[in-house]
């Protein structure tokens, strides 16, 4: 099993700038976030690497971003009106609430050595179902006919544009829409940072195929899928497939898979994607309730149908958590008797670039260093630091994941050269300032696993 590493990152990412507990000087919200500068930065760049992988680097992917709120029949169809819900339990003595199905992951509040029913204070009510999703009103009238919902997925604004998209792009199946957008859920049991929370973001893309080539299109969605999480620097022996058994699979499905990434302690491998072969029942529901037709017309081969749907379905916050789970690493300095924190980040995913430090605050080397700042900053996210000794900043830089530490010294001003220090071996080139920006492209664009030698090289 691997190490617990959450309650050390808990901290480190309230300390660095990560990420904050929602309003957390009222005392928090449960369950609920706050991306902080170098949180926002970081997650940032994992949607952006998505988005050019599934969007901009295709010609058969359109991107959407489709509103929040959405007429309620929208989700009558789908289903999470009626079914949408959780197995709850009271427990009369100490008044509070548990999953049904989750006791044996669940603690009594007053004796949180036991599981809930283990001791005999326990007065546990019989399950009733919850509905996950959050429910308010338009307008001014606060009545049934005015509810709406929060969307507990994104998928469905999606569904109901496959044919204005498909139209307006004049895209012939299979074809994919994706999108990025927030969901929420109420949550009774979330927990475990970041994993689990009641407002988060999804990164989804439903991709439409001819009924009988769906299959096909699963399997390569699937090994696509998980090429791309590779892509983050994410070790392959932390990630693995699960299967859903016949148990497991949703009522829509005709088969999923998720990708798992092993967080390590009691938490282990968890779901942070899924992909799944939703059939038709996506687009059959919603044409039945609409009474719009939701077929595509096969011209070419004089045919309509209504299509199947490949989905895969990440969430942009479990993957950002396990990055930052990835990344972490506590190690040995030679010669030194304290040790470093280290945020390893693939190089691209940092969210800053580049630190640039002065050694001293005298002989022109802060303005130097000032002026370098400002031209990297056209092109990278920097930090400009000069409080401190050198190696207390390149420590701080370490633990906010910074792959470059360039520093200007004494010889700097003379030579118009820096000395870049490289965040994961500590070792050090000498180059001219005015190849920085050079360098600095080169080691983005690099294998994250061998940039240091090939620069060095």
């Amino acid at each position: 099993m691997r190490p617990d590493v959450l309650e050390t990152l808990v901290s480190l990412a309230k300390r660095r700038g990560f990420i904050f507990q929602s309003s957390e000087i009222y005392g928090g919200t449960g369950s609920v976030w706050d991306y902080g500068p170098l949180g926002v930065e970081l997650k940032n760049n994992v949607k952006a690497r998505w988005w050019n992988a599934m969007v901009r680097e295709r010609d058969d992917v359109e991107g959407l971003d489709a509103a929040i709120l959405m007429h309620p029949k929208v989700w009558e169809a789908s289903g999470h009106v009626s079914g949408f819900s959780d197995p709850l339990v009271d427990c009369k003595a100490c008044k509070a609430r548990f999953r049904a199905d989750k006791l044996a992951d669940a603690q009594c509040p007053r004796k949180p050595s036991k599981k809930p029913g283990e001791h005999t204070d326990c007065q546990l009510t019989e399950p009733r179902q919850f509905n996950l999703m959050f429910k308010t009103f338009m307008g001014p009238v606060e009545d049934s006919a005015a509810v709406v919902y929060l969307r507990p997925e994104t998928a469905q604004g999606i569904f109901v544009n496959f044919l204005n998209v498909q139209q307006a792009t004049r895209q012939k199946v299979p074809f994919g829409i994706a999108q990025i957008g927030k969901a929420f859920r109420n949550e009774i049991t979330p927990g475990n940072f970041t994993f689990r929370t009641r407002e988060f973001e999804q990164m989804e893309m439903q991709f439409f195929v001819e009924p009988g080539t769906d299959m096909e299109h699963f399997e390569r969605w699937k090994q696509a899928r998980l090429d791309w999480h590779l892509a983050l620097g994410l070790d392959r022996d932390r990630l693995e497939f699960h299967q859903h058994g016949e148990k497991e699979l949703a009522h829509y499905a005709r088969a999923a898979f998720d990708i798992n990434f092993d967080f390590g302690g009691s938490l282990g491998f968890q779901e942070i994607e899924g992909v799944h072969n939703r059939s038709d029942f996506d687009l059959t529901q919603h044409q039945q309730f609409s009474t719009k037709k939701l077929e595509y017309v096969d011209q070419a081969a004089n045919k309509r149908y209504v299509p199947y749907v490949i989905e895969t379905s990440v969430g942009a916050d479990r993957v950002t958590l396990a990055i930052m789970v990835n990344a972490l690493r506590e190690e040995a300095v030679p010669g030194e008797q304290e040790g470093r924190t280290v945020m390893g980040f693939h190089p691209a995913l940092a969210p800053i670039k580049a630190g640039v430090f002065p050694l001293t605050k005298k002989d022109g080397q802060p303005e130097m260093a000032e002026r370098l700042a400002a031209a990297l900053r056209k092109k990278f996210n920097v930090f400009y630091d000069e409080a401190g000794a050198i190696g207390r900043r390149y420590r701080r830089q370490d633990e906010a994941g910074t792959p470059f530490g360039i520093t200007i010294d004494g010889d700097s001003t003379a030579n118009n050269d820096v000395t870049i220090r490289f965040r994961d071996n500590m070792g050090q080139i000498r180059v001219g300032a005015d190849k920085v920006v050079e360098v600095i492209a080169k080691y983005l664009e690099a294998d994250h696993k061998t940039a240091d030698s090939a620069l060095v090289g």
